[in-house]
């Protein structure tokens, strides 16, 4: 069966929604237009940032539904992140905290949709 390799979120302004994950993420998207901007990693995920004014069929959900989810090496990547990301105007949904699965935070992005920072303790036995 495939796996899953390319996510989708609806946004207000690809174009704003676009630089701010390019600034976040410190790379440029690979395709960008007033109403979709793609972003690929060396991994061959993709994040797309699709205007929800034109995505058709129309889309109903908005944002915080869901999360877009990144695994760090260590807990203290936790907090730099976290300090880094609270540095640069993030809103933070969830400060750093230790959970059954490890340490994460969560930030919102623009539209509100959130980003989960998470490092996995060796004693979890699943992802979030």
């Amino acid at each position: 069966m495939p796996a899953p390799n390319f996510v989708i979120l609806y946004v207000d302004n690809p174009e704003r929604s676009g630089a701010f994950y390019a600034a976040l993420l410190g790379r440029q998207p690979v395709e960008a237009s007033p109403t979709f901007v793609l972003f690929v990693f060396d991994n061959g995920f993709k994040l797309g940032l699709w205007s929800r004014h034109t995505v058709e069929p129309a889309a109903q959900a908005a944002g915080g539904g869901a999360e877009v989810v990144i695994a760090v090496d260590t807990p203290a990547t936790v907090d730099a992140t976290h300090a880094d990301w609270a540095a640069r105007g993030l809103a933070i949904a969830q400060a750093p905290s230790d959970m059954d699965f490890g340490r994460t935070f969560v930030a919102l992005d623009p539209d509100g949709h959130r980003l989960r920072v998470y490092w996995l303790s060796d004693e979890a036995g699943a992802q979030p």
